[in-house]
């Protein structure tokens, strides 16, 4: 059993309790609830950014590119964005498919919850920044665009599903070595690891607190790996993370779904 926190919808605050990683479930008062007996909301409360170019894979598949315009070279510092509230999903949350799209990109990635607020950190005690991880589908529309702010395929409402949970940090001994699996209607389509990042998590934290203020609540995405799996409305999404548990949702017509209703 590992310590975590999680967010019951229309409730205040997190409630923490002991979960089975392996199954899946959370103990509460000692009985032993699988997620779909819990309406799971959002566990996140801060500013949540991704990293791009952070799987080794993804600078490999780049080649030449990234030596061409605009920057000839590749990146010397993270490479972020933010996955503004508007994407906040949850687990159990629909993922809806916008009007006149086929098919969504869906970016498995390991959630860094920043637990105290951190500026110029050192790599070596980086980790005492960590309040502890979750899991994160970065949802995004299949595009090449790397040059230019891909606002309209990343920010579409409820493209950032994350949860269920987030485990403490110290149940996880080592960030940097830790399977990532995606599976689409049950059948695996990618499994990489976080020891295939550029930057480590210490390195990333010490890196991104460089330049800008990380804040308790915040969350830092380490990033999707490359080839990300692309599903269909209809399909139901799992991604697992060893030690940290699994998150599912399934893909919608948005049309069926909560998000983009008129007023």
């Amino acid at each position: 059993m590992s310590r975590a926190s999680f967010k019951v919808l229309g409730e205040p605050g997190l409630i923490k309790a002991e979960v089975n990683t392996h199954m899946n479930t959370v103990v509460m008062e000692d009985n032993e609830l699988i997620p779909h007996e819990i309406q799971f909301d959002n566990p996140i409360t801060g500013t949540v950014y991704g990293t791009m170019l952070n799987f080794k894979g993804e600078l490999e598949r780049l080649g030449d590119d990234v030596n061409n315009e605009p920057y000839f070279s590749p990146p010397i510092a993270p490479v972020l964005y933010i996955k503004p509230m508007n994407t906040f999903n949850c687990y159990g949350g629909s993922i809806p498919m916008p009007v006149g799209i086929s098919k969504l990109e869906m970016g498995a990635s390991l959630g860094i919850v920043i637990g105290k607020q951190a500026v110029y950190v050192d790599e070596s005690t980086a980790l005492s920044y960590v309040a502890g991880y979750t899991i994160v589908n970065d949802v995004r529309i299949p595009h090449d665009n790397l040059f230019r702010p891909a606002i309209h395929f990343q920010a579409r409402d409820g493209f950032c599903p994350i949860g269920p949970w987030i485990i403490d940090r110290h149940v996880v001994d080592n960030p940097d070595n830790i399977s990532i699996r995606i599976y689409i209607n049950d059948k695996l389509q990618q499994e990489n690891s976080t020891s295939n990042l550029v930057r480590s998590v210490s390195r990333l934290l010490a890196d991104v607190t460089e330049f800008m203020t990380l804040n308790p609540g915040d969350l830092l995405l380490v990033g999707v790996p490359e080839d990300a799996p692309q599903a269909k409305v209809g399909d139901k999404i799992r991604i697992e993370i060893d030690g940290i548990g699994s998150l599912e949702n399934v893909i919608v017509d948005e049309s069926e779904s909560k998000w983009r209703k008129p007023i």
